[in-house]
């Protein structure tokens, strides 16, 4: 997969648009947060994602480095979330990611902490945040 083929899917998870996302997947992928459970099916992703949407105001990712290892791709990247009160929050993920011949992802998996994302707005404290805790990317 190439540096563009990897700057794309960010950008379609920077779009803040489910379905742009998950024309990116196979029918039948995975998407797992961290120790979430994972997803199932494009239907299911889309609906996590949105959930996980409305928690938050934006996101962007810079990438900081990928690699490829046969069918699997790591990316290092930094985002920077919206929080919902206006402030950014800029943390370090890693997105590992499997693709089949014809290019679409089966299987995705985020790292990731998001505590500085979700912390109450001025008083240090984590706020409580049910789609989040669910599923974040």
């Amino acid at each position: 997969m190439t540096d563009d083929a990897v700057r794309r899917v960010f950008q379609s998870v920077d779009s803040f648009d489910p379905g742009e996302f998950v024309r990116l997947l196979a029918e039948d992928a995975t998407l797992a947060f961290g120790n979430a459970e994972p997803m199932a099916g494009r239907e299911a992703i889309a609906a996590g994602l949105r959930a996980f949407f409305s928690t938050i105001g934006g996101l962007r990712h810079r990438i900081v480095r990928n690699w490829q290892v046969d069918a699997d791709i790591i990316a290092e990247t930094e985002v920077t979330y919206r929080r919902l009160d206006g402030r950014d929050a800029s943390v370090v993920a890693v997105s590992i990611w499997r693709t089949r011949d014809d290019g679409l992802i089966t299987d995705y998996r985020i790292f990731v902490d998001l505590a500085p994302v979700y912390l109450a707005q001025g008083s240090g404290e984590t706020a409580s945040t049910g789609a989040a805790q669910n599923i974040e990317m």
